[in-house]
């Protein structure tokens, strides 16, 4: 079972995603047409899911053969890849949490770290473990205060540089925390595992991800609006919005079902569509998820780099504004990716990771 490019097509979408979301954050743009507004909502924290469950399908693609083998020669030299891998990612994110306080890459590295302790195991207990860790949250949420070190205005994290601010940062209430966060890439790892080369397996994983996301969002929308008219369960408003929601902060177990069911069906859609579909489309945006880490620092650094050189950071903007910056930005990324990847095999971040590793 060869890689599919499918999943990198999967991955520029969540490249794009998190560039629409990432962008009207830092535009602060609250404001403009419902449908915009809306369009971008939806996005929030499901670019992000699907990027990790895609990492997770990677390392599944790593690990194969030996767990295949069963050689412990293997499966130790596998797993202290991924570990070298994890530690990379998290220094570097560490480094770039200054530039972008949102960087998932420091938390990506202790997802690896995660995924290098329990990628030996099987399908069922993967399964397991992503149960366990996703419903280990609501029991920390009840022990422990979520917005400690928060200002919810500013979205900005205080004391983030102590020993223990840090530890809640990374485990418990940061933008992405290990607890649940982990979780996603424990589904990729699943998913990457299972028969997605054949059609009939592949439709049927599309299907029940959409199918279980569509049931949990309007299950919980559902009983939002029960319990709003529902004065017996002496619950305010503010409450009800908080506990009974699909949103990504806090991430309850009813997020991480929905985003991680929604990010399984976009990757089997974007698996079954290259395999229907061939052409220089396929070809440019597969290109495109390949440059995913180079292109996530360049959103950064070039993309807001230059919203900020042009004055549009100092006040509220429009979500078209952010729709629009976001698009010319995708724009160049394609173009970027297609350049590159004619010319070299990996994206010029891609390339120093693997020395690194190596």
């Amino acid at each position: 079972m060869g890689r599919s490019p499918g999943f990198d097509v999967a991955r520029a979408l969540a490249v794009f995603g998190m560039v629409i979301v990432n962008f009207k954050v830092v535009l602060n743009a609250d404001t403009g047409p419902e449908w915009a507004l809306a369009f971008s909502s939806i996005l929030e924290g499901r670019a992000a899911a699907l990027f990790v469950v895609l990492a997770g399908v990677g390392l599944a693609f790593l690990t194969r053969k030996a767990v295949e083998s069963g050689d412990h020669v293997s499966i130790s030299s596998v797993r202290w890849n991924i570990v070298k891998r994890g530690v990379l990612l998290f220094f570097f994110g560490l480094v770039y949490t200054p530039v972008w306080p949102a960087d998932i890459l420091h938390f990506y590295g202790i997802y690896f770290i995660v995924a290098a302790a329990v990628f030996t195991l099987s399908d069922r207990n993967l399964l397991r473990m992503c149960a366990l860790i996703t419903l280990l949250f609501p029991l920390l949420l009840f022990l422990f205060d979520y917005d400690i070190g928060w200002n919810w205005e500013t979205l900005t994290y205080h004391g983030l540089w102590t020993v223990d601010g840090m530890f809640r940062h990374l485990f418990f209430n940061g933008f992405h925390p290990v607890i649940p966060w982990s979780a996603f890439l424990l589904i990729g790892l699943w998913l990457g595992r299972q028969r997605f080369d054949d059609p009939a397996r592949r439709r049927k994983l599309m299907l029940a991800g959409f199918v279980i996301w569509a049931i949990t969002e309007l299950l919980v929308k559902g009983f939002h609006g029960y319990l709003l008219t529902a004065p017996e369960w002496e619950m305010t408003v503010t409450e009800i919005n908080e506990v009974v929601t699909t949103s990504v902060i806090p991430p309850l177990p009813q997020y991480i079902v929905a985003a991680g069911a929604l990010a399984i069906g976009v990757a089997m859609l974007c698996v079954e569509l290259t395999e229907r579909f061939h052409g220089p489309l396929v070809e440019v945006l597969a290109s495109t998820g390949q440059m995913a880490l180079t292109l996530y620092v360049l959103h950064v650094l070039l993309g807001m780099g230059t919203l900020e050189e042009m004055g549009y950071l100092n006040a509220p903007q429009s979500v078209l504004l952010s729709l629009g910056a976001a698009g010319i930005f995708c724009l160049f990324a394609i173009w970027f990716s297609w350049i590159w990847m004619k010319r070299f095999k990996v994206g010029p971040l891609e390339w120093c990771f693997r020395k690194l590793t190596k």
